[in-house]
């Protein structure tokens, strides 16, 4: 049976209790964490904010939640771009699926959607019969900060005469 979609309302502890799953004291704090957070979230950073609410929280406990939460389809887990080694990152699952951009100078990661996406997972679908269900793109090169700052790193300073 296929699990049902999370609306954009409805929050991962919702959909826990719903699923009849407990939700302890531990649990809420790690789930409002990454509901909260801005970015996504590796494990490590994930039980850094975590702690500071509860320095109870361990590894252990971080991995646990996550792995339910993956169980439950209620999260992705995202390999990008091989970031800072083998790092894995989180995020709530989305409702439609977007692209991810990965800056391989900062590390920022973000999220990107398209018509022009949308339409080619239809002809792809169209044309090979193919049920697309999950769809993941991700592109790596610089963010819009780093390619300026690296633009204004390699111009001439200003007022300065080139030497021959």
């Amino acid at each position: 049976m296929a699990e049902a979609k999370m609306s954009r309302n409805q929050s991962l502890l919702d959909s826990l209790t719903v699923k009849g799953y407990r939700v302890t004291s531990q649990r809420r704090i790690l789930i409002e964490t990454i509901q909260a957070a801005r970015e996504h979230l590796d494990a490590a950073t994930l039980l850094k904010l975590a702690t500071q609410r509860d320095p109870r929280i361990n590894r252990a406990t971080v991995y646990r939640t996550l792995n339910l939460l993956k169980k439950l389809q209620l999260m992705d887990e995202l390999d990008l771009m091989h970031l800072e080694g083998e790092k894995h990152f989180y995020e709530v699952k989305p409702d439609c699926q977007h692209m991810h951009l990965a800056c391989c100078s900062c590390g920022a990661i973000s999220e990107f959607s398209s018509e022009t996406f949308e339409r080619l997972k239809d002809e792809i679908a169209e044309q090979t019969g193919f049920e697309i269900q999950v769809t993941r793109l991700e592109v790596g090169g610089n963010c819009r900060a780093c390619s300026l700052n690296a633009k204004l790193s390699a111009s001439p300073a200003r007022g300065k005469t080139a030497r021959r």
